[in-house]
């Protein structure tokens, strides 16, 4: 397990990162997710009666012991296994200075990873780390307490609805996704509540050529690619509506791998989680239409 190390000459020696809050002005449309079904132009998901759980690995190229976890959240790949785990990799930007740049890190995500360990009380992030449902699990490596943790999670009652239709853009091969995502929350509170919408993309592959995995060939599914909210429920519900230009993640052909970027390698996560705990409340999740 790496810990995070910020302009250290020891990379494992963990570093207290300060939380920043971004926001985003951006319309909503709820989106929900489960088992998808595909039609003529449009694919559609809802979520189930029962809380799903939404597994974030935090990871990253630069990091010698994420590529395990890689493999091990890909065993998810597609549409993972919507009526209890939805799987998502966030590649985090603190390794970045290390010798190899990562480029499917983006900041937001180690600034989220922060969010979630400051939320429940701790201080220290690390790669790869891994949250269920808004929860660190540090022995999710552990099988048993792994599916121990998802089972706990999908016998409560949802307390939110998700649902998702997504729609190819383009003639021939989609060169966008129509994203159209609806959150509702099934009972009245007081509780601030975000919506989020997460395109991923999987088939991706690198080959490392300097840092701590030099040498190495990478190959990661679940990727975040393109991240919305958070998007405040007002009156118990929310809305993302958004074309996703998928030309802008051709990551394949810029780290010189042999296969191209199609729609077929995308799909959509979209989400509710209370924001002053951080549980995640309810998610969907949705392939692109093929």
């Amino acid at each position: 397990m790496q810990t995070q190390s910020h302009r250290s000459s020891t990379p494992r020696e963990p570093v207290r990162h300060t939380r920043t809050v971004r926001g985003f002005a951006l319309a909503v449309a709820l989106a929900t997710s489960g088992v998808a079904q595909a039609a003529t132009s449009m694919c559609t998901a809802h979520s189930p009666a029962h809380r799903v759980a939404l597994v974030e690995l935090y990871s990253s190229e630069g990091c010698n012991s994420c590529p395990p976890a890689d493999r091990w959240l890909g065993q998810w790949k597609g549409s993972g296994v919507p009526d209890s785990v939805v799987p998502l990799a966030l590649h985090v930007d603190y390794w970045n200075s290390l010798g190899w740049m990562d480029r499917f890190s983006q900041h937001r995500f180690t600034e989220r990873q922060q969010s979630l360990a400051d939320r429940a009380g701790g201080h220290t992030i690390y790669t790869p780390e891994v949250f269920v449902s808004g929860r660190e699990l540090r022995s999710w490596s552990q099988r048993d307490s792994f599916e121990g943790r998802v089972q706990k999670v999908t016998a409560e009652p949802a307390q939110a609805d998700v649902a998702i239709e997504l729609a190819p853009r383009g003639s021939g091969t989609a060169d966008a996704l129509d994203v159209n995502a609806r959150f509702t929350a099934r009972a009245a509170g007081s509780e601030k509540l975000n919506a989020y919408v997460a395109v991923y993309e999987n088939d991706l592959t690198s080959q490392v050529r300097a840092g701590e995995n030099n040498g190495a060939t990478l190959h990661h599914e679940r990727v975040v690619r393109q991240w919305i909210g958070p998007v405040p429920l007002v009156a118990g519900n929310a809305r993302i509506h958004q074309d996703v230009a998928l030309s802008a993640f051709d990551s394949n052909a810029k780290a010189g791998a042999s296969t191209s970027t199609s729609a077929e390698q995308f799909g959509v996560v979209a989400f509710v989680e209370n924001a002053t705990t951080g549980d995640v409340l309810q998610v969907a999740d949705l392939a692109a239409c093929r």
